[in-house]
């Protein structure tokens, strides 16, 4: 006798990791600093969290800030030294390990490379995205096609919903066409968003 399957639950909607408010979509997140982690948060909590020093500082606020610099262009060369063994790849400094972070997307999700120090501080020589980039909570997103490397500055969790919506359709060795898909997209919209440096230096 056939049995019968058992309906998928629904998915639960998320909430703020402080008052168990549902959190809308799109929503907040902070970084728990002491566990690299991200924390969905609603507008309220997320509000307190801006304080400085709230929490003993555990819990940083995620920007919402996407930046370009027109003036400063990664090279082949400098590409090429990181040794990158993907198109795309992230970097953040941690504050409380005083170390930087590479991560790039894959099927398994985000894959950690021990980052060369010293190649990374001269490919981002002369980068002012590099100079404001806040620890933790924001990162600069890197991708080389045939036309360059473009790099841009976004919050830490821009780069983790690339690394989600990637794995959901990754196919084979180099993610295939569904992946490549979705990057040229994530970038667009990206790219969209982000205003050059100079008109942030006031903030």
């Amino acid at each position: 006798m056939l049995r019968r399957l058992r309906e998928p639950a629904p998915p639960q909607p998320e909430r703020c990791a402080f008052c168990d408010q549902r959190v809308p979509q799109p929503h907040r997140h902070l970084v728990d600093t002491e566990e690299q982690a991200l924390t969905c948060v609603c507008t309220g909590c997320g509000l307190l969290f801006q304080q400085p020093g709230a929490a003993g500082g555990r819990y940083r606020s995620v920007p919402d800030r996407y930046l370009n610099d027109p003036e400063h262009r990664i090279g082949e060369a400098a590409w090429a030294a990181l040794g990158i063994p993907v198109g795309t790849a992230f970097l953040f400094r941690n504050a409380r390990q005083g170390r930087l972070v590479v991560l790039y997307p894959g099927p398994a999700g985000a894959t950690e490379s021990e980052p060369d120090e010293a190649a990374w501080q001269s490919a981002l020589s002369g980068s002012r995205l590099a100079t404001v980039l806040e620890p933790d909570v924001e990162a600069l997103l890197l991708r080389h096609t045939e036309k360059g490397v473009d790099c841009l500055l976004v919050p830490i969790d821009a780069c983790y919903e690339l690394v989600g919506r990637l794995r959901r359709c990754w196919r084979g060795f180099d993610g295939g066409a569904e992946a490549r898909g979705e990057l040229d997209a994530f970038f667009t919209r990206l790219a969209d968003r982000a205003r050059p440096l100079r008109e942030d230096l006031t903030r």
